[in-house]
């Protein structure tokens, strides 16, 4: 009968290897000094100290999507819009960090709590319309959400351009939360071409991209925004004006 007691110095050795891997897995990673920094591509840092407040940062965030996106996805339903992308709705704390520590390396005058105070797409939606209701969509849509209570606080309209980007995006200020959340509008084919930019916005905004390389990245941008068919009225709307109703109810 084989024994079930004295294994050998080999059995014994891996199910100590075992045991020990087993443990450090529950425990999660060690920490060493410096680990509650945060680095990113193309020699983007941040300290811990500054880590830290985005970090808090994005928790108010995500507390204060709820009410917003109550009112977002209500203005959408009301206007016949299609609301795109609404999954990815809150940024991401590694592009969110990246946004940050590029604004803080571009200006080292400026703190951290500066830099947040002025990001608006922490929280972040798409409305989209066909290009014959657009207009239409996006006046209703703005003015149902000023009239429950949320301030406009950034309305960049680049419909009139004669290349780069196309679009309407707009910033705003909960009104229950007082966070600040950046809604876009767009076509199909102005959203379609957002998309096909993206990987080379991101890359042309990196402090490691040459002058020449950011030229060449623009230009192909360009190429694919001028391409996007302009809607009846869309290079004159305006920010909408306050009126107050009762907002929708939080489900």
């Amino acid at each position: 009968m084989t024994p079930t007691t004295g294994r050998s110095p080999v059995v014994k050795a891996v199910l100590a290897a075992a045991l020990t891997m087993a443990v450090a897995s529950a425990a999660g990673p060690a920490s060493a000094a410096g680990d509650d920094d945060w680095k990113g591509a193309g020699g983007l840092t941040l300290s811990s100290a500054d880590n830290a407040t985005v970090d808090a940062y994005l928790d108010r965030a995500r507390q204060a999507e709820k009410s917003i996106s109550t009112d977002v996805r209500a203005a959408a339903q009301i206007t016949g819009a299609e609301l795109i992308g609404f999954d990815q709705r809150l940024k991401s704390p590694d592009s969110l960090k990246r946004k940050v520590a590029t604004s803080l390396k571009d200006n080292p005058a400026q703190d951290v709590d500066t830099v947040l105070g002025r990001l608006t797409d922490a929280v972040r939606y798409t409305l989209q319309w066909p290009d014959g209701r657009y207009t239409t969509g996006v006046t209703q849509a703005s003015a149902v959400l000023a009239a429950w209570g949320n301030d406009n606080t950034k309305w960049s309209n680049t419909w009139g351009r004669t290349s780069g980007y196309k679009g309407l995006n707009t910033g705003w200020r909960a009104t229950r939360s007082g966070q600040l959340y950046e809604i876009q509008f767009h076509t199909p084919a102005s959203k379609h071409a957002q998309e096909a930019t993206h990987l080379l916005y991101e890359e042309q905004r990196l402090p490691s991209t040459s002058p020449g390389r950011k030229k060449e990245l623009q230009a192909r941008q360009d190429a694919l925004f001028n391409a996007v068919p302009v809607p009846d009225g869309a290079d004159r709307l305006t920010a909408p004006e306050r009126t107050t109703v009762p907002a929708p109810a939080i489900p």
